[in-house]
């Protein structure tokens, strides 16, 4: 296009050409964060499985743990398994720091 031409456009031409392009860049923008947005929702999702997923673990260990170190059960393993009894109060002997 020569500056003849370019004189000879209807006037306004080239603001609506700038307004178009304008609204063709802001609907590309739009979409592209509609698309980031679900990726990012998408993730927090996974994120939230997996943090409910290790809390339920978690919960297991615990029962787990509190039942392997229960009173009763080490206090019979101590008596079946390695002979050890409650001594008398005769038996205890005090020790000084």
């Amino acid at each position: 296009m020569s500056m003849q031409s370019l004189k000879t456009l209807p006037r306004g031409t080239l603001l609506m050409l700038l307004l178009f392009i304008a609204v063709i860049m802001s609907a590309l923008a739009v979409s592209y964060c509609a698309h980031w947005n679900r990726q990012l929702l998408n993730n927090l999702y996974s994120e939230l499985s997996v943090r409910d997923k290790a809390q339920a673990e978690w919960g297991r260990l615990i029962l787990e743990q509190s039942t392997w170190t229960a009173h009763n059960r080490i206090e019979t393993l101590a008596h079946d398994q390695l002979g050890m009894r409650i001594p008398d109060a005769g038996e205890v002997r005090m020790v000084a720091p």
